[in-house]
């Protein structure tokens, strides 16, 4: 019986949602006997190890992204050397830890220095076109994007190629050299949809990096104990295990393993949480209703929450602006994400051709 071929997977340590879209993958991956091996750091690391306990989890550097201010350009730019030297330290460990453990492929979530002249390499990402406020940062920004991609042999997008889609421009002005390396696999969502009996009005999904994450913590909190409605709080900390009541209508939980945080999804009324992309496939996954508060300075989550608001998919408010109230209200009244953008026999194609070429 031939060995199996053993795949690490790296996602980006960004928030939650690069670590959770990988689930899918993993799990795919396993199915079709492969060995994996997970690497990351910070949270997106724990809620590796939490979701798949039995699977040799490594730690990579981390980037150390923060989010002080609303300006983007601001933020990634005062960050951007140190950016680049925990790239360059990431991808000396992946040289390490392809010798050291037999690693015959890579799907890299993200993360730029995860890629091997050695093996075959996937690049999963929804950003093609990173967007920026001002034209000559997004030529900028985009350039090391495309030139940091093209160390990869396959690029995999979790979207479909077509008109009707979920990244938008995100994910569908390709590069003239782009499109013979991108596949388009289909959203990946974890969750799963089926009937359940509600148990909250409310369910607030923290994540993304700090200190925003924090602050919108604060502000739905001291919003939410005005309010008569039953909520819970899941702080997207995989680290913790806190679970108590703020006030009488508040349950908060440090973290949720993926069944946990389906059930309790099922189980809300209304969604409110970042806009960026994992969390809106899990939306259009279970057809949910939501408010959503991008990740202040994060322009892609800004577009995304711009583009479905505009549709009449979901509510959104800025993070200094938010009006819980209002907001919950005026989310109830719309649709969601009612059409199915997920495609399994993609990405179970996709998974197969990389097995036989590693």
């Amino acid at each position: 019986m031939p060995k199996p071929k053993k795949i690490l997977v790296a996602p980006l340590d960004w928030g939650l949602g690069h670590a959770a879209r990988c689930i899918p993958v993993i799990r795919e991956l396993r199915g079709q006997g492969a060995e994996v091996v997970l690497a990351s750091d910070g949270r997106a690391l724990e809620l590796l190890r939490q979701e798949f306990p039995k699977l040799m989890a490594l730690r990579l550097p981390g980037y150390g992204v923060r989010y002080r201010t609303d300006n983007m350009v601001w933020n990634m730019g005062r960050q951007s050397l140190k950016t680049l030297r925990a790239i360059g330290r990431e991808h000396r460990a992946i040289r390490q830890i392809v010798e050291s453990q037999g690693i015959d492929g890579i799907i890299s979530d993200n993360r730029f220095g995860c890629f091997s002249e050695k093996i075959p390499c996937v690049f999963l990402t929804h950003q093609l076109a990173i967007k920026t406020p001002s034209a000559i940062s997004s030529r900028v920004a985009n350039f090391f994007n495309h030139f940091f991609i093209k160390n990869f042999g396959e690029c995999w997008v979790p979207d479909l190629g077509g008109a009707e889609n979920l990244s938008g421009e995100l994910s569908h002005n390709l590069p003239a050299d782009f499109p013979k390396k991108v596949k388009y696999i289909g959203a990946l969502s974890r969750m799963e949809r089926r009937v359940v009996e509600k148990r909250y009005d409310v369910i607030a999904v923290l994540s993304g990096p700090e200190p925003q994450r924090t602050k919108f913590e604060a502000a739905i909190l001291e919003q939410a104990g005005r309010l008569p409605f039953r909520f819970l709080i899941v702080q997207g900390k995989p680290e913790e295990r806190g679970h108590f009541f703020s006030q009488k209508n508040i349950e908060v939980r440090a973290s949720m393993t993926s069944t946990e945080l389906n059930e309790t999804m099922l189980a809300s009324g209304i969604f409110v949480g970042r806009s960026g992309y994992s969390t809106v496939m899990d939306l259009a996954k279970l057809g949910k209703p939501a408010l959503l508060v991008p990740t202040p300075g994060q322009t892609e989550q800004e577009y995304l929450a711009d583009q479905f608001f505009r549709e009449g998919v979901f509510f959104t408010q800025k993070q200094t602006e938010l009006e819980l109230e209002r907001g919950l209200v005026a989310a109830g009244k719309l649709s969601g994400l009612q059409s199915d953008f997920f495609d399994g026999k993609a990405l179970s194609a996709v998974v197969s051709a990389f097995l036989d070429r590693c």
